[in-house]
């Protein structure tokens, strides 16, 4: 079975190429950092589509370099999200394999997101029967993988969010579309900003809380990049803010904090890395909506907190 569905549902690794995406700017060893990144979210992918059971996958995955291993526990949740709806009388593999992953909770549903990207039914079956609070984090994962796989009418052209997504969840959908747009343009600070500005004023918020995402957790650029995108970012600083305090979190949970990752949030949370962990832990709520989806409750939250900090609020937060 596992050889059969490489076969159907592999991937080359030249779709994670910039040359294949005809991605924008990147020079050097920014480009090979953020390749990187995608081709150790297919080995992820590969490795489940081998073999799904938690039992031997957990030991292969961590097998990826600790920068890297988030992306692969992403790819895999992928596979065994595709799985579970294209197998249906074998449904309970993602659940296994959240228990199982432990820490990497939150990079386990944005993976679950770019399974709905692809599946051209069971979308809300499967949305549904994910966490309550960080299911949203899938619709994030549409939006990141529309941004990279069809970047031309998502990014550039109509800008377009699929009509199946609905709601708060084209909100989602917008975060995961910024977090991208790291790879699309580059890790190229300088392109970012005028891309998002090329968005109508209502998106630019979610897309900046995605940039402030995938800057921390993905990384590969110096401070000095970053200390450029925190003063781009002007009135939707606090947006950059919460999407790094959310990288934290989850590269601490798993493991895996990054030099990059520890730098990224002093500049955009005015926070050791710790601190703006515990804060994102601090303000979760639990999962009711009331009025709002309690995950948009949870944003608000950090960033009110972060705001408040002396050195966000001299650079317009």
């Amino acid at each position: 079975m596992g050889r059969l569905a490489r076969r159907i549902f592999g991937m080359s690794l030249d779709e994670v190429t910039f040359a294949r995406r005809g991605f924008r700017g990147g020079e050097g060893p920014v480009r090979e950092h953020v390749e990187k990144v995608g081709v150790s979210f297919l080995a992820g992918f590969h490795l489940a589509l081998e073999d799904d059971r938690p039992e031997t996958l957990i030991g292969r995955l961590e097998e990826v370099e600790n920068a890297f291993r988030g992306f692969a526990y992403e790819g895999a949740a992928m596979s065994i999200a595709l799985l579970d709806v294209l197998q249906p009388w074998r449904r309970r593999r993602f659940p296994g394999y959240v228990a199982a992953a432990g820490g990497h909770v939150y990079m386990i549903h944005v993976g679950a997101g770019w399974a709905m990207a692809r599946l051209p039914f069971g979308m809300r079956r499967l949305f549904d029967r994910l966490d309550p609070l960080l299911r949203w984090l899938a619709l994030d994962g549409y939006g990141f993988h529309q941004g990279y796989f069809h970047w031309p009418r998502s990014v550039t052209g109509g800008q377009e969010i699929p009509r199946r997504v609905r709601g708060y969840g084209r909100r989602v959908f917008d975060q995961g579309l910024g977090r991208s747009l790291w790879f699309v343009d580059g890790a190229d600070v300088e392109r970012i900003p005028a891309t998002i500005a090329s968005f109508p004023e209502q998106r630019r918020s979610d897309l900046w809380a995605g940039i402030g995402l995938s800057s921390t957790y993905a990384g590969g650029v110096p401070r000095a990049d970053l200390e450029h995108l925190r003063d781009a970012a002007g009135p939707y600083l606090p947006q950059l803010s919460q999407g790094s305090a959310f990288a934290v979190e989850a590269r601490l949970r798993a493991g895996n904090l990054t030099e990059h990752a520890e730098t990224a949030s002093r500049v955009f949370c005015d926070l050791p890395a710790a601190e703006a962990a515990e804060l994102t832990r601090r303000t979760r709520p639990e999962p009711v909506d009331d009025g709002e989806p309690a995950y948009e409750t949870w944003r608000r939250r950090i960033q009110h907190q972060l705001v408040a900090r002396p050195a966000l609020a001299a650079h317009g937060g």
